[in-house]
């Protein structure tokens, strides 16, 4: 019975873990939104790699919870000599590494408006604007068969990529929100028509379309998407 218990109590710790990095995912997208977002938005993108940085959120919370319900390791690390020797120093350490790190996932954000794209980073949590005009060049298409790092990109995920005329990529894809909860690839369209009527360079590949398996209102959003090039 002893050993049962454990083992479900180890499940529904994975299980509240899981549950725990969602909601904290949430709640940044949350604060972005409310911080970043004018009323006027269209989409904001929680831009990539800094987005995956929530990730290690889920290594803390599986830590504090193998401490609590560990009581070897727990009795083990607490009269671990160097923590011992070291407390203060380590804590404020850690403290400082999750201010600069909240701080670098709060802040790398982009907004796009129908009239404009502001784009913000740990550098500029100001925010810097550009305009339409300010985009240089778009790439766009599915990605393939081949292995990607976890929590980085799969095989049929969708991409589109925007390059502005300062060297910085956004991918509208990794979107965080959209005004009213539109569907991004929705949003994309209307506005992969616009950058094209305005002569924005575009590189489209439809080598991988066939690894996309949303459903067929989606597939054919992201179909018009590679296929709208003059």
């Amino acid at each position: 019975m002893k050993k049962l218990l454990s083992y479900i109590l180890r499940i529904l710790s994975l299980i509240a873990i899981v549950i725990l990095t969602i909601a904290f995912y949430v709640l940044i997208g949350f604060v972005q939104e409310k911080l970043f977002a004018p009323k006027e938005y269209l989409l904001w993108i929680f831009k990539y790699p800094v987005s995956r940085l929530v990730f290690i959120y889920e290594l803390f919370i599986g830590f504090g919870f193998f401490y609590l319900f560990n009581k070897g390791f727990r009795e083990s690390f607490s009269n671990n000599v160097f923590f011992k020797r070291h407390r203060v120093s380590l804590l404020s350490a850690f403290v400082l590494f999750n201010i600069i790190l909240l701080y670098t996932i709060i802040t790398d954000v982009t907004v796009i408006t129908n009239k404009k794209i502001i784009d913000y980073s740990f550098l500029s949590p100001q925010g810097k604007e550009h305009s339409y005009h300010d985009v240089a060049g778009i790439n766009t298409g599915v990605y393939g068969k081949k292995f990607y790092v976890p929590f980085t990109h799969s095989k049929g995920d969708f991409y589109y990529i925007i390059k502005l005329n300062d060297g910085t990529r956004i991918d509208l894809t990794e979107m965080g929100g959209a005004k009213n909860d539109i569907d991004e690839r929705f949003i994309i369209e209307k506005l992969d028509i616009q950058f094209v009527n305005m002569g924005i360079p575009k590189t489209s590949s439809m080598a991988n379309f066939k690894y996309s398996t949303l459903g067929k209102i989606y597939n054919d959003k992201i179909r018009n998407i590679l296929q709208n090039t003059k």
